[in-house]
C-alpha cells in the first residue's frame, strides 16, 4: 500500500497570527493572577504562552522540512518529542511560584494556570486557535468566577485572646452554638500579668480548631467576635 504525504508550507503571517494570538490569549489569563498581585502575572503567562508557540511552530517547521526533502521515508521521526519538553519544563518555572510561608503553600494556582498557559502555547503553536480560545475562556471562568460562586470553607485554627474569662468565655461558646460552628479541638493558655498601676490580671488564649458551615466566612467570625469588650485579640491560623 502506497501513502501519500503533502506538505503545506507554514507562511510567515500565518506564523505571525499564531505569534499574536499567543501573546492575546496568554494575556488573557494573566490578566487575573496580575490584578490578583501573584508571583507570575499578565507578562509572565504572556511569555510562556509565546515561547510554548514558538517551540510548536518550530516543530511542525522542522517536519514540514523533513517530510519534504527527498528520501524522507527512509527517515525515522518521533513528533511531539520536543513540545513535549515544553510540558515538562514548565515545571520549572511554576515551582518557582510556589512557595512556603508560615506553614502555608501559595503559588499553586499560578503554577497550575502557568502549566495551562503552556499547553495553550502548543495549541495555538499547531493551528488550533478556536480550541485554544474556548480552553483559554474555560480556564478564566476558574480562576474568576470558581472563587466567587463556590466558597468552601476550609478547617482553620482560630485563636481568640480574652480577659475577663466569666464574660467572654459564655460569648465565644454561645457564639459558636448559635452560628453551628464545629469545634473540632480546643487548646487553652493563661498568662499572668504584673502591674504597678493596675492589679494582677489574667489572660486568656483559647485555639480553637474549627470548621464554618456554609455561609458565614472567618472574616466575618472574627469582626463579630471582636465587639465583645473582653475580647481582646481574634485572628485566624492556618492548621
Amino acid at each position: 500500500m502506497e501513502i501519500l504525504i503533502t506538505t503545506n508550507p507554514l507562511t510567515w503571517y500565518e506564523a505571525l497570527i499564531r505569534v499574536i494570538a499567543a501573546v492575546l490569549v496568554g494575556a488573557l489569563v494573566g490578566i487575573d493572577r496580575e490584578y490578583k498581585n501573584r508571583p507570575a502575572g499578565l507578562r509572565t503567562h504572556s511569555l510562556v504562552c509565546l515561547g510554548s508557540t514558538v517551540v510548536a511552530i518550530l516543530e511542525g517547521l522542522i517536519v514540514l522540512q523533513l517530510l519534504g526533502t527527498p528520501g524522507a521515508g527512509e527517515v525515522g521521526m518521533s513528533i511531539g518529542r520536543i513540545s513535549a519538553q515544553v510540558v515538562s519544563g514548565i515545571g520549572f518555572l511554576g515551582a518557582g511560584t510556589i512557595f512556603v510561608a508560615q506553614k502555608k503553600v501559595s503559588g499553586l494556582t499560578t503554577a497550575a494556570g502557568l502549566w495551562n498557559v503552556a499547553c495553550l502555547g502548543l495549541m495555538i503553536g499547531f493551528g488550533y486557535y478556536w480550541l485554544a480560545l474556548i480552553v483559554a475562556g474555560l480556564i478564566t471562568i476558574v480562576l474568576v468566577l470558581f472563587q466567587k460562586v463556590i466558597r468552601v470553607n476550609t478547617v482553620k485554627r482560630v485563636e481568640v485572646r480574652f480577659t475577663n474569662r466569666a464574660s467572654a468565655l459564655p460569648f465565644i461558646n454561645a457564639y459558636m452554638h448559635q452560628k453551628h460552628i464545629e469545634v473540632l479541638d480546643v487548646d487553652f493558655h493563661i498568662e499572668n500579668f504584673r502591674d504597678a498601676e493596675a492589679p494582677e490580671q489574667n489572660v486568656y488564649t483559647n485555639l480553637y480548631t474549627l470548621h464554618l458551615p456554609p455561609g458565614l466566612s472567618y472574616a466575618d467570625m472574627v469582626m463579630q467576635l471582636t465587639q465583645n469588650k473582653d475580647i481582646q485579640v481574634v485572628r485566624t491560623r492556618n492548621v
